[in-house]
């Protein structure tokens, strides 16, 4: 562990000092372009990705293992996810700082319904059904199997992305140290893989402290941090095969402090910095300049906006202007969250990938569509 660390320590030391940190002004004299450091780490990502927005959120629950099954068979390029750590040191998928809307946090642990993840073990967090909240609030697509669904960890997904899934349907198959339960479950070859491997866009959410040292540490160890003696992940022709290129993960935050720290730990790997419009104040352009120009000194290759629109109504900051002023500065574009056939048609030329909930409309924009429908692939996957 100490020498890994200390690996790290010497990766940034050389970031800190490549031409990555070098930048110039565009022709307008406003903002800084990426440098060709930079833009050779830009180019590790494909143009037209369909990004799983917390695997699903529209056809199962969010950030489960069916969300995330699905969306590797579906054909999406990316399952994207939440990280967050638990009290003893374990990144979860999951998307909130509480716990109380996605699972029966006020059944399991009614004393500390109010408390953090941050506050939860892993063995106390895989107590919790976290899907049966999904059968009330959508009952059109409801379906047995999503009842009793458990809290994920960042390995479970990683091991989802290369064609397995967990041991066990309702009882997970425990992996057991020392006669003692560690809190993780044991993988087997998913028998309904269908060979598409995506990547993982991974989101520092509300980070605590600690949180991006330990993802750096984690992925190392699955064999997916590209600098740190990264694995060969097998693909199929005409599959998916993200997952084993350079851009086999992407990391993305709101957190500027985040950021920074994911420059340190995790150099030259794509990176996405998130905009949320309410943090804008009354000078869009400046504050966009600004945000740029950050992005430019810690090796930030994409920019994540809001979109406007039904359903979700957010703060319009991909307008045609806002998308030349990201494009000139040498950065790519991936705004979130598209969900209408609407939305797609308004965006999707002058953006360069997708954060979606309903991966099977963007498929169908992008002519990349399978045979199978949204629930048929449900099916195959054995949840009825």
């Amino acid at each position: 562990m100490k020498g890994f660390v200390s690996f790290l320590v010497f990766l940034t030391l050389l970031s800190c000092n490549s031409e990555v940190k070098k930048s110039s002004k565009n022709k307008t004299g406003e903002t800084k372009i990426l440098s060709d450091a930079g833009i050779i780490v830009r180019d590790y990502v494909n143009k037209d990705i369909v990004i799983a927005h917390r695997g699903s959120l529209y056809w199962s629950p969010e950030e489960t293992e069916p969300a995330f099954r699905w969306s590797r068979n579906y054909g999406t390029d990316y399952l994207e996810l939440d990280v967050q750590l638990t009290k003893d040191s374990i990144l979860v998928a999951f998307h909130d700082s509480k716990l109380m809307r996605t699972t029966n946090i006020t059944e399991v642990f009614p004393d500390r319904a109010e408390s953090g993840i941050n506050d939860f073990t892993l063995k106390e967090l895989r107590n919790l059904d976290a899907g049966s909240w999904f059968n009330a609030a959508n009952p059109e697509r409801a379906k047995n199997s999503f009842e009793n669904l458990r809290i994920l960890t960042l390995e479970d997904v990683v091991m989802i992305a290369e064609g397995y899934k967990i041991k066990g349907v309702n009882d997970p198959e425990q992996e057991i140290q020392n006669g003692e339960w560690t809190g993780h479950y044991l993988y087997e070859k998913d028998p309904a893989d269908n060979g598409n491997r995506p990547g993982l866009y991974i989101e520092t959410k509300s980070p605590k402290p600690g949180t991006e040292r330990i993802l750096a540490i984690e992925l190392a160890g699955f064999g997916w941090d590209i600098n740190n003696n990264a694995k060969e992940i097998a693909t199929e022709k005409g599959k998916v095969d993200i997952a084993n290129t350079k851009a086999r993960i992407i990391l993305q935050s709101f957190s500027r402090k985040s950021i920074i720290q994911l420059e340190q730990v995790l150099p030259n790997i794509p990176k996405c910095l998130l905009l949320w419009h309410p943090n804008m104040g009354d000078d869009i352009k400046t504050d966009l300049i600004e945000a740029i120009n950050f992005g430019i000194d810690n090796n930030v290759h994409i920019i994540g906006p809001s979109i406007a629109g039904e359903p979700n109504n957010y703060g319009e900051l991909t307008a045609q202007w806002i998308t030349e002023l990201f494009h000139s500065a040498g950065m790519i574009i991936h705004p979130y969250t598209f969900d209408t056939d609407k939305q797609f048609n308004n965006y999707r030329e002058r953006i360069d990938g997708v954060f979606t909930n309903r991966i099977d409309l963007a498929l169908n924009i992008y002519k990349r569509q399978g045979d199978i429908s949204p629930e048929d692939c449900f099916v195959e996957l054995g949840y009825q």
